[in-house]
């Protein structure tokens, strides 16, 4: 057999199990379209949260610590998933590789100390730091 025909031979279930997730797809999306319920009440296209009807604006700023605490929640959480794939593997890695686990974890323990050394970890606001500061001086604090 030459390399095209093994090559076709691979990919046809590949290229079945495709077609069954988009006929799949087709048939749920064209269910629940043509089987769904159609209202035009007016109370229909209004936002319900709980049981509770929404006042006010919906545009809420919200603070960029949030952003921050996400991307670190992110970076941080990948470091459990490394170690943990570390852990599972750790008779094959041997020496090497806990030095490797030992480099990798003080890197981010400096990346950490680095962020509360910036101030990235503060969440208090300038007039609070600048309150705390002020009692600090003070010697109440």
């Amino acid at each position: 057999m030459n390399t095209e025909t093994i090559l076709a031979a691979n990919l046809l279930p590949l290229i079945i199990y495709f077609g069954a997730v988009v006929a799949i797809t087709v048939i749920m999306l064209g269910g629940a379209y043509f089987l769904g319920q159609r209202h035009q009440a007016k109370a229909a296209d209004e936002p319900f949260e709980s049981g509770i009807v929404p006042t006010g604006d919906i545009h809420i700023r919200f603070s960029v610590h949030f952003y921050l605490l996400a991307i670190f929640f992110v970076i941080f959480d990948m470091e459990s998933v490394f170690l943990f794939a570390w852990s599972v593997a750790l008779e094959e890695a041997g020496w090497s590789g806990f030095t490797e686990a030992l480099i990798f974890i003080s890197v981010l323990i400096s990346a950490l100390i680095y962020l509360g050394a910036i101030g990235a970890l503060d969440w208090r606001t300038r007039r609070q730091r600048t309150r705390t500061s002020n009692i600090r001086r003070k010697g109440k604090l």
